[in-house]
């Protein structure tokens, strides 16, 4: 934040001003000054005023959440009601150009990742984040990924909105590569790129969940380690890492019902889960599949996982119950293009995509799979494609 730009007039002479309600005051509010504001509207019964310094806050919400001079003396009914206008809009299937340090393809002969200390080449071209019209069924690019992200091998997911990008594999001018610790945070509101508090450890080919308002990086290579960001405090902290016996890369993670899971590894049937009140890890009931599933996601108490089979121009879909604790289904359908994709749920629907094409599985009791339309993927896409949902204003 232009912290000394946008303040240039002082909270108060912005509150004398507070007569003319409809005003804009947009560009005068700062996160130094939204909370005084905000008191003086409350005071002087100037609603327009009110509402807006309430839009800044949740357009700007990390930074409000962060500071306890403004979140700590916001009422339970103001923090609630912040957060909602922000998930407020058009939600939105978005996808970020990446690239994987290693095949995604499902067999055990490519599945070992490839060592951060080997040569490796950076993507120095522009990166793109594209969201899908749900209207026009076009996809529109939404922002550029900042150079400083490494082209491969980062975790992304989303919280409060917030597209987050931590870690990665970046080249170095003498051609071997290190793992980097940089976490950058995407606002889709404001359209603003920033950087949090770097991660505790160095970390490519993490998988990064979000749950119960905080973050969580997950193992990389040769690391079984586990941490936690907290938005409110911008610090990350370790909780127990990955048992004994698992491999650091080459999972899956999703989080489920205020769980974290996470499959994959060498066994590639193997599904461990987290229990943040306790810190600990169990294991799961083994799954029958014995493929390196292409990719996991969660929907209500069910975790999907898929299992793309080359050889068969399919995939299987498995279901794990975390609330009876078994797992179900085990269904397989027929791909015409059996390319590895990733996942994301919007809706009552699974978004599969690659950059040959977005498969929707559809959810639900009575019908369940693979529905005839096949979406196109960006034209022209590079690397591969990292799916999540993003909530646009109503106004974009």
């Amino acid at each position: 934040m232009q912290a000394g730009e946008e303040a240039q007039m002082s909270a108060g002479d912005l509150c004398s001003h507070l007569g003319s309600a409809a005003a804009d005051m947009t560009q005068q509010i700062s996160a130094e000054n939204c909370y005084e504001i905000l008191t003086k509207a409350k005071r002087e019964g100037a609603e327009g005023v009110k509402q807006q310094v309430y839009r800044y806050m949740s357009d700007h919400y990390l930074q409000v959440l962060r500071s306890p001079a403004v979140y700590g003396r916001l009422t339970a009914g103001e923090r609630e009601d912040i957060l909602a206008r922000r998930m407020e809009g058009r939600k939105v299937l978005a996808v970020a150009e990446t690239s994987e340090v290693c095949d995604r393809g499902g067999s055990r002969d490519n599945s070992r990742p490839q060592s951060p200390l080997l040569p490796a080449t950076d993507d120095s071209n522009h990166r793109r984040v594209f969201c899908l019209d749900p209207e026009t069924r076009q996809w529109e690019v939404l922002t550029n990924l900042p150079e400083e992200i490494p082209a491969k091998g980062s975790g992304m997911c989303t919280l409060y909105n917030y597209l987050f990008v931590a870690g990665g594999i970046r080249a170095h001018g003498d051609g071997r590569s290190k793992a980097s610790d940089r976490v950058s945070c995407y606002n889709p509101l404001t359209g603003q790129w920033s950087q949090i508090r770097p991660l505790s450890q160095s970390r490519c080919q993490l998988r990064l969940v979000s749950m119960d308002g905080y973050l969580y990086a997950v193992g990389g290579e040769c690391l079984f380690t586990v941490e936690r960001y907290d938005p409110r405090t911008d610090r990350w902290s370790p909780v127990a890492p990955l048992p004994k016996g698992s491999f650091a890369v080459a999972h899956e993670a999703t989080s489920c019902g205020g769980e974290l899971f996470v499959s994959g590894g060498s066994l590639f049937y193997r599904l461990l889960r987290y229990d943040s009140r306790r810190d600990e890890w169990e294991e799961c009931p083994f799954n029958e599949s014995r493929r390196r599933s292409t990719d996991m996601v969660a929907h209500r108490s069910l975790v999907y996982r898929f299992d793309v089979d080359r050889e068969r121009a399919g995939v299987s879909v498995y279901k794990y119950n975390t609330v009876v604790k078994v797992w179900l289904g085990g269904a397989s359908f027929p791909l015409d293009n059996p390319l590895p994709f990733r996942c994301t749920v919007l809706g009552e629907r699974i978004y599969c995509v690659n950059r040959s094409q977005t498969l929707q599985f559809e959810l639900g009791e009575d019908r369940e799979g693979f529905i005839p339309e096949v979406l196109p993927s960006p034209a022209e896409a590079r690397g591969a494609l990292v799916p999540f949902v993003l909530t646009l204003s109503r106004d974009k």
